[in-house]
């Protein structure tokens, strides 16, 4: 097939499927439902830490985690969640929540929206075992 018809039917292809995987609803960020879907998320990463205490955001979009190992943060990684631990990390206040610098090539920064009350909450709560 020559290049002429193939590049631009790859290319519509493509765009057919972004379109309806959008229409679909299938490409709305993560959110968690209520503090089982977190305690999941949580698992899903680490099946053998269990949280002890799991503090949800205002939307639901991250959740705080706390275990026998130490903290941790939950956030949408695009339509799934993602978690990680905060051992090491260096967490500074924004206008719009927290950014979270981890030692972790994978996950290096975490920008997570908050507001005011939840900030200094989360913050308070990370100094704290720090």
């Amino acid at each position: 097939m020559p290049l002429s018809i193939l590049v631009p039917m790859v290319g519509l292809g493509i765009s057919g499927i972004a379109v309806l995987l959008h229409l679909l609803g299938l490409s709305r960020q993560a959110t968690l439902a209520d503090e089982a879907a977190a305690r999941a998320a949580w698992l899903r990463e680490f099946p053998g830490d269990a949280p002890l205490r799991v503090t949800l955001c205002h939307d639901r979009s991250a959740a705080l985690i706390a275990t026998d190992t130490g903290r941790g943060v939950i956030w949408p990684m695009g339509a799934d969640t993602t978690a990680r631990y905060l051992n090491g990390a260096q967490i500074k206040p924004t206008r719009t929540g927290l950014h979270i610098d981890l030692p972790d090539y994978t996950a290096p920064r975490i920008q997570l929206t908050l507001d005011a009350g939840e900030t200094a909450e989360w913050q308070n709560s990370l100094e704290e075992t720090a």
